[in-house]
């Protein structure tokens, strides 16, 4: 089942790619929230035993749908897709918690608030009254970043590995979204937005342990 599913997310994920490049424009209408759903249904097949962590895996992916429903709309609402992905963010910051320990966790951190730092203030001249808000949401994102980073150190898996690439690529996605809408817009911005946005679910989703394949 789950290698089947993860077929069907890569060609749902290229098809919604397609249509945000080039269109036509009902490709994302349907194909960008299916993806996401997809992928849930990843994280439902993972062992019912790991309860609270499978949970909060899929509370985070039901606000990311949200939040791609709510980025894809003609019209702008991206404060209501930014407050979702707070949603999904908070959820998988605390599936990832764990207390920090040893200079490794700190270093990641160190690194995190460097390049976070740096991004903000590339941002800063073009958010305007969105300062606030963004500010917090990168300080909630590399905080689950630094969490999902941390578990991995702490308890070395494949899962725990999956999770932390996955929140890190998340990172590395929502830069990029951010660099195109507020600095200055580049070439084939939203397939790599895309891109690294499944990925990074997917490794998520991934992350839930017990996976059954069958």
């Amino acid at each position: 089942m789950i290698p089947g599913l993860l077929v069907m997310v890569g060609v749902s994920a290229v098809l919604a790619m397609i249509g945000e490049e080039r269109g036509p424009r009902w490709l994302v209408y349907v194909w960008k929230p299916a993806t996401t759903v997809m992928i849930l249904a990843i994280a439902v097949f993972g062992d019912p035993g790991t309860g609270r962590y499978q949970l909060l895996i899929a509370v985070g992916l039901v606000a990311s749908l949200a939040g791609d429903v709510f980025l894809m709309l003609p019209s702008d609402r991206f404060v209501a897709g930014l407050v979702s992905f707070l949603a999904a963010h908070l959820a998988y910051l605390t599936a990832f918690a764990t207390p920090p320990g040893g200079r490794s966790a700190w270093l990641v951190l160190g690194v995190l608030v460097l390049v976070g730092g740096a991004v903000l203030c590339v941002l800063w001249p073009g958010l305007g009254q969105l300062r606030g808000p963004v500010s917090g949401y990168v300080a909630l994102i590399l905080a689950m970043a630094w969490m999902a980073t941390t578990r991995w150190l702490q308890m070395p898996s494949g899962v725990t590995a999956a999770a932390a690439g996955g929140a890190l690529l998340f990172v590395a996605s929502d830069t990029l979204l951010a660099l195109d809408r507020f600095r200055r817009r580049f070439a084939f911005a939203r397939a790599w937005v895309l891109a690294t946005y499944y990925t990074a679910q997917t490794l998520i989703a991934l992350s839930v342990p017990g996976l059954r394949g069958g």
